[in-house]
């Protein structure tokens, strides 16, 4: 090694804080997650009291802009229980983010967000009490402005969630699973984690020609009729494999345009290679890097809100499910922090 390089890299860095940097890049992306608390250590991650993405508690809504929530019901699974506990699991996945390297943005700096608890239940047995009391929570979120971040709890969840999103006018929807969720009464109960979607639209709060369906595969085929009848657009994994995430990039963007959008990932879009911890597994899934190139494409659009569900940590043994949920998570919040700060320069 060149002696000269030496003595200056020495001269630059000997003694110096984890947050203290030569560049004005590097120093500018500190200023943002740091402030002027360069010398200060950074939070124990294994230490008090896990929040979502290590972010702060709030009591409240009040003066936030975005709110991560926790769903923690999974009544309406068909398949393996389990889901009620994704946000524990969720929650418990520490060192995600501040700062994503690729789109360059921290939230914490766009907007002010928080950890706000989990929705309040009034039974652990009802599943027709649990959507009303889901629908109640999140009316009382947009009533207030604040832009959610949900984690599940079975993807029933995103039907009430939607109901109070779209009350006013039907939103558009990027969608990532192994299934449309389009399907209709099952078992006598017209609430359950394969039809959200359809209910949504029967309600009049999700457009159908403005729904995008990504990494659809698997032998339930045959019950998603309603996703094609109603113009929803059906992406199957073979579809991604041809055209690649650049190109379905593109397709969403185009299909949706500047329409306010909600975001649905459903853990089992990925691969149970890297998500064995869900309910529905199944096999030939996107892979997360995949996952994560195509939310990072999607910056700039006009997100009302986003979720990840069906984090099932009892079939997880390695915790991939849960730390790709986190991940997931953090991709999303990084859309919801730029949409508020476009909507707020607009």
């Amino acid at each position: 090694m060149d002696k000269s390089k030496l003595d200056r890299l020495r001269e630059q860095y000997s003694n110096k804080g984890v947050n203290e940097h030569q560049s004005k890049k590097f120093n500018a992306i500190a200023d943002k997650i740091v402030g002027d608390a360069r010398e200060g250590t950074r939070p124990k991650p294994y230490s008090g009291i896990s929040t979502f993405l290590d972010l702060p508690q709030a009591n409240s809504l009040e003066g936030l802009d975005v709110a991560v929530i926790g769903v923690p019901m999974d009544l309406a699974v068909s398949n393996r229980a389990g889901a009620r506990l994704g946000p524990r699991a969720v929650r418990a996945i520490e060192r995600i983010g501040p700062y994503n390297h690729l789109t360059g943005i921290v939230p914490k700096a766009e907007c002010v967000v928080a950890d706000v608890g989990d929705v309040p239940f009034r039974s652990r047995y009802s599943l027709d009490e649990s959507m009303e009391d889901i629908e109640e929570y999140y009316r009382k979120v947009k009533a207030a402005g604040v832009l959610p971040l949900s984690v599940g709890g079975d993807h029933s969840i995103t039907h009430p969630i939607l109901r109070a999103l779209g009350a006013d006018e039907p939103v558009a929807l990027v969608h990532i699973d192994a299934h449309c969720d389009t399907a209709g009464t099952y078992d006598g109960s017209k609430f359950h984690h394969g039809g959200p979607f359809r209910l949504a639209v029967l309600d009049g709060v999700l457009d159908p020609e403005k729904t995008i369906q990504i990494g659809i595969r698997g032998s339930s085929e045959a019950i998603w009729e309603f996703s094609y009848t109603s113009g929803m657009t059906v992406v199957h994994i073979e579809d991604i494999m041809e055209m690649g995430i650049e190109a379905l990039i593109t397709k969403t963007k185009e299909l949706i345009g500047d329409m306010p959008v909600y975001v649905s990932v459903d853990v089992d879009g990925f691969d149970p290679a890297y998500a064995p911890g869900t309910g529905t597994p199944e096999a030939g899934g996107m892979t997360p890097r995949e996952g994560f190139q195509l939310l990072r494409g999607l910056m700039g659009m006009n997100v009302i809100g986003a979720d990840v569900v069906e984090v099932a940590p009892m079939y997880d043994p390695t915790s991939n499910t849960a730390q790709l949920g986190a991940q997931l998570l953090f991709e999303e919040l990084c859309l919801l922090a730029e949409a508020y700060k476009n909507r707020r320069a607009g």
